[in-house]
């Protein structure tokens, strides 16, 4: 239910997107709108984040065995390429690795930052494919045996990516780092 609740925002938003005068957006650009915007801000904030503390992961608290601040961006950016080649019905053009953290050979901040811009660039391509004749297709999922509709794989693509983010934030604010698109507020 909350994911068609969520369809639903994305369509109703539209309008707040593209302007009340604007001729009606392809369903394909109004998500593609929403993966823009957690385009923009997980990117920012990986570029934002030192290469020192990229290797950063909290120890007090409830923080056993979480991902590194890279392997958070690289997580990101494995789910980006293994929900977008299921969206687009193709092989997953890049490696999952283990834990869904890409590829292992990612080592620092550079490599991992262009994983994610390029993960980011394939994810715009799924989202721009959606159409209001093919949203409800149903695609194997690359999470099990199942199938899903290709909406609701796209619109993985924002929710998993936001949902990363937020820890990664909290990780960037835990070494000084306040995230750009908090800046300035």
């Amino acid at each position: 239910m909350t994911r068609l609740l969520f369809a639903i925002t994305l369509a109703a938003g539209a309008t707040i997107v593209f302007g009340a005068d604007a001729p009606q957006a392809s369903m394909g650009k109004v998500l593609d709108a929403q993966l823009r915007s957690a385009d923009r801000e997980i990117v920012s904030l990986a570029e934002a984040m030192p290469a020192e503390k990229y290797n950063f992961r909290p120890t007090d608290g409830e923080f056993k065995n979480v991902r590194t601040f890279s392997l958070q961006i690289t997580h990101i950016a494995a789910i980006l390429y293994e929900v977008s080649a299921a969206a687009l019905g193709e092989k997953n053009p890049s490696e999952t690795g283990k834990d869904e953290n890409g590829p292992a050979s990612i080592s620092d901040k550079t490599a991992a930052v262009k994983y994610l811009k390029d993960a980011f660039a394939y994810a715009h391509k799924a989202a721009l494919a959606v159409t209001s004749a093919n949203a409800m297709d149903l695609m194997p999922s690359p999470f099990g045996t199942s199938k899903t509709p290709r909406i609701d794989l796209v619109t993985t693509l924002m929710w998993h990516s936001f949902d990363h983010y937020g820890q990664a934030v909290v990780y960037a604010r835990m070494n000084g780092i306040v995230p750009p698109a908090s800046r300035g507020q």
